[in-house]
């Protein structure tokens, strides 16, 4: 079991959310007997996705009132730029960033969303297909297209998720959405964070220094997987032989240039008070 779990644990050493239901599901089937410990897992992983499935409702919720604020201001679409895949193949049946766009479709709100490709592994096409089957209008861009936009007055607000979320507010998610902020930032563009409290790790501070980047295959710089006209996959090299490639599969963006994270309890300032506000029961 020890072995086992520090073995999935160490998929992703980024996220906080993976080692949280890990701890989960060991103290559930820790005290019994291996022949039954298989069935016990089953039915606390259940717990647990049905858990996940209400939370993510209630963070949308809180990001249609975000939505529905700025279309009562505007009387026009809201704009909304999102950054790599935070819906429903990412986590359940609403996702966290776009179960507020959903929640706003499904209400009749016109709604529009920026979906950046998040280069190298592409969530944003993810994220895209996702919108399609549900019917969202959206438009695919390039990653460093979204400051541009930002400048041109083309986006209302952008919310992004996060992998781990500190104490003090630091949110850490794909890579580019640091960039991404600071562009909102420089355009007076409010950056919102969608979390479920499953991706706060109470025991850090400073993301910057704290979280563990996952650094991921050169080969996912390198090349690129897809269909020929006649529907064949194929891989394609991208680069020169012989060049060196560095693939940070997150970045931290600081407090600072958060808005406000949208939780299933709230939406809150991104300071430890103001997740303390909607956790409570964490004080010390």
């Amino acid at each position: 079991l020890a072995r086992v779990y520090a073995e999935l644990n160490a998929t992703r050493p980024t996220a906080v959310n993976l080692r949280w239901a890990l701890d989960q599901v060991r103290a559930a089937v820790e005290p019994l007997p291996p022949s039954e410990r298989a069935a016990a897992a089953y039915r606390r992983a259940g717990e647990l996705a049905d858990d996940d499935v209400e939370t993510c409702r209630r963070i949308g919720v809180h990001g249609l009132g975000l939505i529905r604020d700025i279309h009562a201001r505007t009387q026009k679409t809201v704009q909304v730029l999102t950054h790599c895949n935070a819906g429903w193949l990412a986590t359940l049946d609403y996702g966290t960033a776009l179960s507020g766009i959903y929640q706003a479709h499904d209400a009749g709100l016109p709604v529009h969303v920026w979906v950046d490709e998040t280069r190298p592994r592409s969530q944003g096409l993810l994220t895209a297909w996702e919108l399609q089957q549900h019917g969202v209008p959206h438009t695919l861009i390039p990653d460093n297209a979204g400051g541009h936009l930002m400048q041109h007055g083309q986006v209302d607000l952008c919310i992004v998720g996060t992998d781990r979320t500190t104490s003090q507010g630091d949110v850490c998610n794909k890579i580019g959405t640091y960039l991404k902020a600071l562009a909102a930032k420089d355009n007076g563009v409010p950056f919102y964070v969608a979390l479920p409290h499953s991706t706060i790790d109470w025991t850090l501070k400073d993301g910057v220094r704290e979280i563990p980047i996952e650094e991921r295959s050169e080969r996912e710089v390198h090349e690129a997987s897809g269909l020929l006209p006649d529907g064949t996959r194929t891989l394609l090299r991208l680069s020169p032989p012989g060049i060196r490639a560095a693939n940070p599969a997150f970045d931290v963006t600081p407090a600072r240039l958060v808005t406000g994270l949208i939780t299933e309890r709230g939406v809150a300032p991104a300071t430890t008070e103001g997740l303390l506000s909607l956790y409570p029961e964490r004080r010390p």
